[in-house]
């Protein structure tokens, strides 16, 4: 019997993905290649791009085909997929087309100035749009809010963490709290007689482009379904079939750039490996940002920063940047582990990095519940960068509240995924170490296999067939567990 009603709801999701490739793409060339002076017409056709998806998702007919389809005789995996479906669908038709479009338009005029703005250490210049951003971000979370009966916040976070919500995040970033501040001091203190060689610059951009690109083959990325390109604020972006991941450089420092790719590949090796027969419907689409996270998070502190790695980069990193005494791999592993609290969220060291993340969301949290104004933030920065990491940021917007290019186009919600996804990411090696205990010196060897072969498994290609508590469960026999995050740390730098 054919699934007829199913059928056209999947025709019109792939529709829709077909929409979100141009959008993805047109995103991408915005914040790498396109001239400035392009922005208003691109801004202008990109909110345009984004209604016809919004008419898409709010037609008439997918309401009634959904509904139909929930009596056909569907498998399992269809069922799943018709319940991602629903999820995305239910999602839009919240939301007016009008405001759809106002804020694809107050998001591209805000991050486009950001740019500009955060170099020039402009605050009040950035206030002008982000308040525009915010107003617009506290009316879809209202209705978002009204229609689930979650809080404005969550209600946001839904969108990036399905099945999560704040009071959770609370409890876990309230444990992080408590023991995390005493582990970054304890490790520093034994730092301090642990000598590492500081590698002497400059390294030119080419040589580190180069570097970057053998080490993304070294980690399986498929160049014939991507690229690397660059961008003041990195990120993984394109569709599944055509993954565009970016970084930045410096002459001066070679690691910021490095781990950057290493981080964007493991976003990159997720889209790739997604199912391509179910990649055009939600349920072929990766999980959640905290799993999407998780990948970059496994690639770069679990995987990357590992010594085991580093041993295998290491002649790598000589061959592109010079034969010096700092490119050893014991060397590499002292300097990567480096625990130092510093202003910038993604070149920070793995222990402080849960800080800056607890940081964003709490201010974001209280931004848009409405208990702080944008004009609030800078002090609230300043107050908690110096209670979490002793770092102090007064009159340094560039480094502080300007730094991330997140709240700039309204994802309000997105932070907490960071510091989930590091713990998912904690949580899955230890179940790889379990399944392959002579992990380190296969890695050591070359053999990344046992990494990529336990992801493709249990991660990649389940994509969003399981909601995240049962994906989690059926790929580490457990649910979200902190202690293996923790466990992690105290292993490693202690």
């Amino acid at each position: 019997m054919p699934h007829i009603a199913y059928a056209a709801a999947s025709e019109s999701f792939t529709r829709l993905y077909r929409y979100q490739h141009l959008a993805a793409l047109a995103g991408w060339d915005q914040a790498t290649m396109m001239p400035g002076k392009g922005n208003a017409a691109r801004s202008a056709a990109m909110a345009e791009l984004e209604v016809l998806m919004h008419h898409t998702l709010t037609a008439p007919d997918l309401h009634v085909a959904l509904n139909a389809a929930d009596n056909e005789a569907l498998s399992e995996a269809e069922r799943a997929s018709l319940r991602e479906m629903r999820r995305v669908w239910q999602n839009a038709n919240l939301l007016p087309a009008r405001l759809v479009e106002a804020q694809s338009l107050a998001g591209s005029r805000c991050e486009h100035a950001w740019r500009t703005q955060r170099k020039g250490n402009d605050w009040q210049g950035f206030l002008q749009n982000f308040r525009e951003v915010v107003a617009l971000a506290r009316e879809e979370a209202q209705l978002l809010a009204d229609a689930s009966g979650k809080s404005r916040y969550d209600a946001l976070m839904d969108k990036y963490e399905p099945g999560m919500n704040s009071q959770e995040v609370e409890r876990i970033f309230g444990d992080l709290k408590s023991w995390l501040p005493g582990l970054i001091r304890q490790v520093m203190d034994k730092q301090e007689n642990e000598k590492a060689i500081v590698a002497q610059g400059s390294f030119p951009v080419e040589a580190q482009r180069a570097l970057g690109m053998q080490i993304m083959g070294v980690l399986g990325f498929d160049f014939d379904a991507g690229r690397l390109d660059v961008s003041v604020h990195p990120f993984c972006g394109g569709v599944a079939e055509d993954v565009r991941i970016t970084t930045r450089y410096r002459e001066d420092d070679f690691v910021q750039s490095m781990m950057g790719i290493v981080h964007e590949t493991g976003h990159a090796r997720y889209e790739q490996a997604l199912p391509r027969e179910l990649v055009h419907l939600p349920v072929g689409q990766a999980r959640s940002m905290g799993i999407h996270e998780s990948q970059s998070l496994a690639f770069e502190m679990q995987l990357g920063r590992s010594p085991a790695f580093l041993q295998l980069i290491s002649p790598l990193v000589r061959q592109h940047l010079g034969d010096q005494s700092a490119f050893t791999a014991a060397n590499l592993a002292r300097l990567y582990s480096r625990v130092r609290p510093g202003y910038i969220r993604v070149d920070a060291d793995e222990l402080t990095y849960p800080c800056h993340v607890i940081l964003r969301f709490e201010i974001e949290r209280a931004l848009i519940e409405g208990d702080i104004e944008p004009e609030d933030i800078p002090a609230l920065w300043d107050e908690k960068m110096m209670a979490y990491l002793g770092v102090d940021t007064r009159g340094n917007y560039r480094d502080g509240c300007l730094q991330d290019i997140h709240w700039t186009d309204g994802s309000f919600g997105y932070f907490p995924s960071y510091t989930l996804g590091a713990m998912y990411a904690a949580q899955y090696f230890a179940s790889i170490r379990q399944q392959y205990p002579d992990l380190d010196a296969r890695i050591a060897a070359g053999d990344l296999s046992p990494v990529f072969d336990w992801l493709d498994a249990n991660i990649w290609s389940q994509a969003s067939r399981w909601e995240t508590g049962e994906l989690v469960q059926r790929a580490t026999g457990e649910a979200l567990n902190p202690a293996h995050f923790r466990a992690h740390l105290m292993a490693r730098y202690l």
